[in-house]
C-alpha cells in the first residue's frame, strides 16, 4: 500500500491536508488559522459552575460557551494536579520535573464533582473535544503529552503499551527500556509504531516531552485564567506524528514556509524520509493536479454512487447519521439474489469505511444494507466491515446485524464532522432560479454590438456563443450576421463554446482579449 500527504495551504482557507492510500483519498483534514481549541491544547481553566445533577462543572477557557468537565473525566490524580498548581502559582515550586511532589490519594470513582472543585478554582485542563455545532468544547484534567513512539502521564508511574503489539517479547523488552529511562512520578504510554525502535530513539521522544511538560509548568507560573499553557502541534506535524511510515512514497507541500516546517520535523522523527517531502510549484492548484478535488466532490454530498452501480444515501441528523445502501441498476437473477447482495453490500461496506475516515463522522452510525437471509453471508459481511474499519485510528465499536439487518456503529467525536459543499452556483442564473428572457437575447447581443463597434470604434470583433445560438445567426441566406455586415460595415467572426450556457455571450477584439462591458 502507498501512502501520500498532499498539503493545500492557502491563505483564506488555512491548512487542508489529504491523506491518500494507492492514489484514493481516505482522509481530509482541515485547520483554520483561528483554531484555538484544538484537541490536545492546555489552559489554565477557572470553575465558572458546579452541576451536582450532572456530577460536572462548566468551565471558562477562554471560548465563547463554557467548556464542560465531567466528574469521571478529572483523572485518578486531579488533587495532586491541584497541589501542584496551587504551589507553582504561590511562586514555591522550584522544581522542574515532580521528583519532590508526594502524590495525593486517587480519588473516589464513584465521588461527587462539588466535593472536589469549588467555584471560581483554578485548573489546568486539556481538550477532550473541540467545540461543534452549539456545544463548547469538552475538557479532562487527566493530562497527557503525546510523542511520536510514547506518550507522557504526569502524577502516574504505570507503563502500559499498545494491545496492536502482539509479540510478548517485543513488549517486555520495550517496557524495560521505558522503565529504565522514564522520570518518577510520571506514567509512559508506549505507542504501535515504537515496534523494533532502540534505546535512543524512545528517550529522545521522551526527552523530548519532558522538555514540554517543563514548559508547561514555567508556563503555569505566569499565566492567567482561561488562557493557553501548552498548544498541542500544528495539524499537518499531528498527523505526520501519529501516522508516518515507511509506506508514505511522496509528502507534497505548495507553500514554501509550511514545506520547510514539514521537512525540518520530518527530519526530526524519521531522517531516512526527509527525501520524499517536496516542494509543489506548478501554476495548477495542487489538489486538481493530484486529481484530490474531483474526488472531493464525487465523494461527499447526499449520494455517493459506486464501481458496480450500487450507491449510498448518507443522511445526517442531531442525533445520528443514516447510511441506506442501493442495488442501484445492479440487476441479479433470482437465482443468485443472495449473492448478488453479499456483493453489494461488501463493496458498500468498503466505501462506508471509508466515508467514516473522510468525512470524520462521529457518534452513532445506522448502516441498513440490502437483506440477506443466510445467517453466514450476514456474518461474512459483520467480519469483512471490521476488517474495513481496522485501519481507523478514531475508537469505534460495530454491532452485529439486527434483526431488521441494521448495523449500528459507535465512532469517537472529538472534532467537527468534515463538510464539503459539492453542489456549484449555477453560472446562467446566479442561483436564482430565473434568467434573462431567451426573446431579447439577439436585442441585448445587437445592442452591445453597436456600442463597441461605433463608440469604442473596435476592430476584428469576435463573438462567443453558445452553439445553438451560433447556429441561428448563421443561418438563412440573409443570416443576421450578414444583416450586421450591412449596417455596420464591418465583419463580425462567429465562435461557438459548447460550455457556455445558452444565453451567454463574449466579445473579444483582435488580440483575443475579452472586451469587459
Amino acid at each position: 500500500m502507498v501512502k501520500e500527504l498532499i498539503i493545500d495551504s492557502t491563505p483564506d482557507k488555512g491548512v487542508t491536508i489529504a491523506l491518500l492510500q494507492d492514489k484514493q483519498l481516505v482522509e481530509l483534514n482541515k485547520e483554520q488559522a483561528d483554531n484555538n481549541f484544538a484537541v490536545g491544547d492546555i489552559y489554565l481553566g477557572r470553575i465558572k459552575k458546579i452541576m451536582p445533577g450532572l456530577n460536572a462543572a462548566f468551565v471558562d477557557v477562554g471560548y465563547e460557551k463554557d467548556a464542560f468537565l465531567h466528574y469521571l473525566d478529572l483523572g485518578p490524580q486531579v488533587q495532586s494536579l491541584l497541589k501542584l498548581t496551587r504551589i507553582v502559582k504561590n511562586g514555591s515550586y522550584q522544581e522542574k520535573l515532580l521528583n519532590s511532589l508526594k502524590l495525593e490519594k486517587d480519588i473516589d470513582k464513584a465521588g461527587k464533582i462539588s466535593d472536589i472543585l469549588s467555584r471560581n478554582l483554578l485548573l489546568p485542563v486539556q481538550i477532550a473535544k473541540e467545540p461543534i455545532s452549539t456545544k463548547g468544547p469538552r475538557l479532562s484534567s487527566d493530562l497527557s503529552i503525546a510523542g511520536r513512539f510514547v506518550v507522557l502521564v504526569p502524577f502516574s508511574s504505570a507503563v502500559s503499551i499498545s494491545k496492536r503489539i502482539k509479540g510478548n517479547a517485543e513488549r517486555n523488552r520495550l517496557k524495560k527500556i521505558v522503565e529504565s529511562i522514564k522520570p518518577p512520578n510520571f506514567g509512559v504510554i508506549i505507542r504501535t509504531v515504537s515496534e523494533g525502535k532502540g534505546v535512543d530513539e524512545l528517550e529522545k521522544d521522551l526527552l523530548d516531552l519532558i522538555s514540554k511538560w517543563e514548559l508547561f509548568t514555567r508556563r503555569l507560573k505566569s499565566v492567567e485564567p482561561a488562557q493557553k499553557v501548552l498548544g498541542e502541534m500544528d495539524r499537518a506535524s499531528t498527523i505526520l506524528r501519529d501516522i508516518l511510515t515507511d509506506e508514505f512514497a511522496h509528502i507534497h507541500v505548495n507553500d514554501y514556509a509550511l514545506y520547510e516546517e514539514v521537512k525540518s520535523y520530518v527530519q526530526e522523527i524519521s531522517p531516512d524520509l526527509e527525501k520524499i517531502v517536496k516542494l509543489y510549484k506548478h501554476k495548477e492548484p495542487i489538489f486538481d493536479h493530484f486529481g484530490v478535488e474531483k474526488q472531493i466532490k464525487a465523494a461527499f454530498g447526499k449520494t455517493v454512487n459506486l464501481q458496480g452501480g450500487a450507491y449510498l444515501v448518507i443522511e445526517h441528523t442531531e442525533a445520528l447519521h443514516v447510511v441506506d445502501v442501493n442495488s442501484g441498476n445492479r440487476i441479479a437473477s433470482k437465482e443468485n439474489q443472495e449473492e448478488n447482495a453479499l456483493l453489494v453490500n461488501k463493496e458498500a461496506a468498503k466505501e462506508i469505511a471509508r466515508q467514516l475516515r473522510l468525512r470524520d463522522m462521529g457518534g452513532i452510525v445506522v448502516i441498513d444494507f440490502i437483506d440477506m437471509h443466510k445467517p453466514t453471508n450476514r456474518k461474512e459481511l459483520y467480519g469483512f466491515l471490521k476488517e474495513c474499519m481496522a485501519n481507523d485510528r478514531a475508537k469505534h465499536t460495530i454491532l452485529p446485524p439486527s434483526k431488521f439487518g441494521l448495523v449500528q456503529i459507535t465512532r469517537q467525536r472529538v472534532r467537527p464532522e468534515m463538510s464539503v459543499v459539492t453542489n456549484e452556483k449555477c453560472p446562467a442564473c446566479g442561483g436564482t432560479g430565473e434568467i434573462r428572457s431567451s426573446i431579447v437575447l439577439l436585442d441585448d447581443i445587437e445592442s452591445n454590438l453597436s456600442y463597441i463597434l461605433q463608440e469604442q470604434n473596435e476592430k476584428g470583433v469576435t463573438l462567443c456563443v453558445h452553439p445553438y445560438i451560433g447556429a441561428y445567426i448563421k443561418s438563412g441566406l440573409f443570416s443576421i450576421r450578414l444583416k450586421w455586415f450591412f449596417k455596420y460595415g464591418k465583419w463580425i467572426k462567429l465562435n461557438t463554446v459548447s460550455s457556455y450556457h445558452l444565453t451567454q455571450f463574449r466579445f473579444f477584439n483582435s488580440k483575443d482579449e475579452e472586451i469587459k462591458l
